[in-house]
């Protein structure tokens, strides 16, 4: 009988939320985890508070767990979000050389989620201070990612994180999701965030990012244990597989040196319609498409042609028929495309899009580039 994938947390000594809630999400599957803790019991910004979180502290922890033989070690801490990210990339590369185990944080879990779901206007949700709220929206700032709206409690002291009432944590999350953020991120695995994600959601209309949920999402990740856990938000139940479509695009942007890659995939279960990209990768300085849903995808020209023939279209220029949307030239400034359909079955379930500002001939090796994109959002689909 094979092991269970074991997952192994460095807690912070005072936090009492994430443990219980982890252990929640985990209910019915084959995953355990562990905890060693680690001294933290004040959020602040001057030298006392940060010495918490050193490393020395932290591989000892990270050493006991390793006795366990766990499969990953997560820093399930967001200091990094303040800190900056140096600092956990730092940690996890000590954590892996002292115990052959590898290692993530919640600071990086989060900044992977957002890059999953092309976030890049944040709703911030923190218990902290003022100071420390800024110090993040300025550190995720350097990632792309601008906090439209911040919401903060203005506490310090980690025990009264876990103790602020369910009621207060909706609240303080409806109140980030002011602004038309792409996403509402809850920074800090003390405060329950994750049992109101999946209802949040539904209402807001938007991601909800628990920093306690985003840390097991990237810890069974790293394990290579992923797996959809439904019941629990977007991130738990697709981020896996958003994270996958987004690494075949930027691949393919990158291969070929276009300006724009798409991809639109019909999964209305996975909340996946083709009217809003799946996964977008964007040059530098180019515009997004990604949120733009005012066109009906199927009834394209473009999309009837990817539905009759099931091959690459090819197009160097828009001089002969199918046409593209007027928008995608008009106001997107495409002049060159080549569209690769994604058939499951006998259904065209998706498409990817290369996007060039300027006519192109499109070479054998950006056909190549597109197949070899192609297989990836299938493998990343067979593995849902």
């Amino acid at each position: 009988m094979a092991e269970s994938t074991r997952i192994g947390m460095l807690t912070p000594s005072s936090n009492t939320i994430l443990e219980p809630v982890t252990a929640a999400i985990l209910h019915g599957t084959d995953v355990s985890m562990y905890a060693s803790r680690v001294a933290v019991t004040r959020i602040a910004l001057d030298d006392h508070a940060n010495t918490q979180f050193g490393t020395e502290p932290m591989l000892a922890a990270a050493r006991l767990l390793a006795d366990a033989a766990v499969d990953v070690i997560a820093w399930n801490g967001t200091a990094g979000s303040w800190l900056g990210v140096d600092h956990d990339l730092e940690l996890c590369a000590a954590i892996e050389k002292a115990t052959g185990i590898p290692a993530t944080t919640s600071t990086l879990a989060l900044l992977d989620a957002f890059r999953a779901f092309g976030v890049t206007r944040l709703g911030l949700a923190v218990p902290y201070t003022a100071d420390v709220t800024e110090r993040i929206v300025a550190r995720y700032r350097e990632h792309g990612v601008e906090c439209v709206t911040t919401a903060q409690l203005g506490l310090t002291d980690n025990l009264d994180f876990g103790r602020v009432p369910a009621e207060r944590v909706r609240q303080l999350i409806e109140q980030a999701a002011q602004g038309d953020p792409h996403a509402v991120a809850v920074v800090c695995t003390n405060v329950a965030g994750a049992p109101h994600v999946a209802a949040l959601e539904q209402q807001l209309g938007v991601p909800v990012f628990c920093s306690v949920s985003a840390t097991l999402w990237k810890a069974l990740d790293v394990a290579g244990a992923a797996a959809a856990i439904p019941g629990w938000g977007l991130l738990l139940a697709s981020g896996t597989l958003r994270a996958r479509l987004q690494q075949a695009l930027d691949g393919l942007l990158a291969t070929t040196g276009a300006d724009r890659t798409t991809l639109r995939m019909g999964l209305p279960a996975l909340g996946l319609h083709v009217d809003l990209t799946a996964a977008e990768a964007v040059a530098p300085g180019v515009r997004s498409i990604r949120r733009d849903g005012s066109l009906d995808q199927r009834a394209l020209n473009t999309v009837a042609w990817l539905e009759q023939h099931r091959k690459p279209l090819v197009q160097p220029h828009f001089r002969e028929t199918p046409q593209p949307p007027e928008a995608l030239k008009d106001v997107y400034g495409v002049r060159a495309q080549t569209l690769g359909p994604i058939v499951r079955g006998d259904e065209l379930a998706g498409w990817i899009s290369i996007h060039s500002l300027h006519e192109r001939d499109w070479g054998p090796q950006d056909l190549a580039a597109l197949a070899t994109a192609t297989q990836r959002v299938h493998d990343a689909l067979d593995g849902v």
